[in-house]
């Protein structure tokens, strides 16, 4: 069972929504942050449709309010972490564990978009599926201060989380029982996912002509 459909079993009655959804949503969102293994945006998504079902019309902004804090936290965590492992050369390997994730095309283009539009690019990379991690590491090569990352990736996880909220709500309003929400907000978040990766293998072979 995915890390969403757990969140999404955890939460529906409304005690139990606040003493156990909450909290669990918070925490993948920031696991999901430091370690990227897990479907954040998913899980973001399957808090959502909950939220929609829910009788409480605050709940909406509860997961919006835990989704984009979990986010930001779980960003300066990493980024503390390559920061420090930069300074300390070959005693860390945060580091390499970024460079492993950016591919290093990609790696090149988030350099240069930073050099261009500064932390700007920070909001966009948020919201490009796997654009997060190069531009995080671009961050890093250029030695930026731990609080101008922190102003530009605030508004990026305030838009991130809205953006895989709207996703939920979608998917949640065209079902009536919440689970059924969450299979469909799960099925848009992957496709989300998959149409940038999708479009780069479409366009690979031209470019190679």
């Amino acid at each position: 069972m995915t890390p969403a459909l757990v969140l999404a079993a955890a939460v529906p009655p409304e005690s139990t929504q606040q003493a156990v959804g909450y909290p669990s949503l918070f925490l993948l969102v920031v696991v999901g942050s430091l370690v990227p293994v897990v479907p954040t945006g998913a899980v973001v998504s399957s808090a959502a449709v909950v939220a929609f079902h829910h009788a409480s019309p605050l709940a909406p902004l509860y997961v919006f309010g835990v989704a984009s804090l979990a986010a930001f936290l779980g960003d300066l965590g990493l980024y503390g972490l390559g920061a420090r492992g930069l300074r300390a050369g070959s005693g860390s390997r945060w580091p390499e564990r970024l460079r492993v994730q950016a591919a290093p095309e990609r790696l090149a283009r988030a350099r240069e978009r930073l050099r261009t539009h500064g932390v700007l690019v920070l909001t966009v990379s948020r919201l490009v599926p796997a654009g997060r991690i190069p531009v995080m590491l671009a961050c890093l090569l250029s030695r930026m201060p731990l609080a101008t990352f922190a102003r530009g990736d605030a508004p990026a996880c305030l838009a991130w989380t809205a953006t895989y909220q709207l996703i939920g709500v979608a998917g949640g309003s065209l079902f009536g029982r919440p689970w059924q929400g969450v299979v469909a907000a799960v099925a848009l978040t992957a496709l989300v996912g998959a149409v940038p990766a999708v479009w780069r293998r479409v366009r690979e072979p031209r470019g190679e002509v």
